[in-house]
């Protein structure tokens, strides 16, 4: 079945710049924003205040009635932050049509539950189809137009190559995966890795340290996602070390501006100039996660020790330099 009516949840930054995206590819879209302030500052101007000099395309519809925006829709983005996820999926088990198929558009980890983003959808909007889109992208790049490369994965791979089609362009690449679990991993764990690469940064560590640290926040990822039987191939891939890359190296990644923010000293509050870092809620989860599976995530829990208070940004760097020398293997 073709999809050609889109729902995009959540008129952030993001959900703006794939509702741009699914209109190029020539859908039917519709835009959902929860505040009416929001619904309507964007009618008025067809531009959203997170995406300066940015226009809407002029086919998308805005509005702040989930059910107008769900109910016709043969695919829903879900476009809010990781923590939010389950209050918006809720709301759509009321008002999205039987097997409709829902996309997990954040990367991140439930604090509390530990569910992945296409396990919390497959809990409360029970009769939906989950999924789930990643990689290496800035909206800001994407809302432009810019040329991009994503992953999308659902369980069945006919639904996969279905939803790739549907808003894939010519600048747009999403490519598809059966390995749902591999691309969630990739997501979540890069956001905790590049807190630590942006706390190396505004520390003045260097580049050489950052690329180190990098490089075995890669392994760290890596080893994670083969515990959960993740692809080799997913993980290497845009998802997972492609989405790696960039956040660890822009100050267009939140989550690298809210590290470089704590190096240089910043409050937790502060730092990222108090945008939302979506590595700060999932660092936590992603290391117990890793320690019931018996897999060692150093940096990961180095950073998950500075969020939560046990240790300095000097202390929790001066413990992985003193890590045994070892193997590389």
């Amino acid at each position: 079945m073709s999809v050609d009516r889109v729902a995009v949840l959540g008129a952030g930054a993001w959900g703006s710049a794939l509702a741009n995206v699914a209109a190029r590819a020539g859908r039917e879209v519709t835009l959902w924003a929860r505040d009416a302030k929001a619904v309507a500052a964007i009618e008025a101007t067809r531009e959203n205040p997170r995406l300066p000099g940015m226009k809407l395309a002029a086919g998308i519809a805005i509005t702040g009635d989930i059910e107008r925006a769900a109910s016709r829709a043969q695919a829903i983005l879900l476009v809010v932050p990781a923590q939010e996820l389950r209050g918006v999926a809720l709301m759509l088990n009321d008002v999205a049509p039987s097997g409709t198929p829902v996309i997990a558009c954040a990367k991140g980890i439930e604090r509390g539950s530990h569910r992945f983003m296409t396990e919390v959808i497959a809990e409360c909007a029970q009769t939906a189809l989950p999924a789930i889109l990643s990689g290496p992208s800035f909206a800001a790049d994407v809302a432009r137009g810019l040329p991009t490369a994503v992953t999308i994965a659902a369980k069945d791979l006919g639904l996969a190559e279905r939803l790739a089609q549907a808003i894939g362009s010519d600048t747009f690449r999403p490519y598809h995966t059966t390995d749902v679990r591999g691309v969630e991993i990739g997501g979540a764990a890069k956001n905790v890795l590049a807190i630590a690469a942006g706390i190396a940064t505004g520390r003045g560590l260097g580049a050489s340290a950052v690329a180190a640290l990098t490089t075995r926040g890669f392994t760290e990822l890596f080893r994670l996602g083969r515990a959960f039987s993740a692809r080799p191939e997913t993980l290497t891939g845009l998802s997972g070390l492609g989405d790696l890359v960039l956040t660890c190296s822009s100050p267009q990644s939140r989550n690298f501006a809210f590290g470089i923010g704590l190096g240089k000293g910043e409050a937790l509050g502060q730092a990222g100039h108090g945008k939302l870092a979506e590595g700060a809620y999932t660092a936590p989860a992603l290391v117990e996660l890793a320690r019931a599976k018996g897999v060692d995530m150093p940096i990961a829990a180095a950073i998950a020790a500075v969020l939560g208070g046990q240790l300095s940004v000097d202390a929790a760097i001066e413990s992985l330099l003193a890590r045994p020398l070892k193997s590389e293997a």
